[in-house]
This record gives structure tokens, sequence and C-alpha cells, in this order.
């Protein structure tokens, strides 16, 4: 992968993408809270698809690390911008 500072990026492209992400993210939330607000975690184990729960499960591990790398890099920013202000 190249790093960010030696390739053009789309910008306009990028926000898009970030754009219509975060309403897909919010969709997939709401369904994850009508069935969490509907069901007991025991009863999502006992009843659920195991398939179904293993992909859920994988995909919001995957989005909790992207999200993480993202929120690690806006600290560093942060910290680096920060220490010619003090």
């Amino acid at each position: 992968m190249v790093p960010a500072a030696k390739r053009q990026i789309d910008v306009n492209r990028l926000r898009a993408d970030l754009a219509a992400a975060s309403v897909e993210l919010l969709s997939a939330q709401c369904a994850a809270d009508r069935v969490r607000l509907q069901y007991s975690p025991q009863d999502i184990v006992a009843y659920g698809d195991p398939k179904a729960l293993k992909r859920a499960i994988a995909s919001a591990e995957a989005l909790q690390s992207f999200f993480s790398q993202i929120i690690a890099e806006i600290k560093s920013t942060r910290q680096d911008g920060n220490e010619g202000n003090g």
C-alpha cells in the first residue's frame, strides 16, 4: 500500500464514500438496535442462526478495528498539531 503522502487521492470521492458509509452504518445500527430491544442475548444465542451471528460478529469486529485505527490517527494528528502550541 502506498502511503497517503505519496499518492494522489480524490478528496471529493473520499468524502462521498464516507457519507454513504455513514448512512449505511446508521442503518445497520438501527437494525441491530431493533434486535437488541426485542430479544435477550440468551434468546439470540439459543435461537439465532449461528452462521449469521458469526458473520455479524466478524463484521462488527472488523468495523471496530477499522474505526480504532481512525481514532488513533485522529489522536496522533491532534497531538502532533498541539506540540507547537504549548
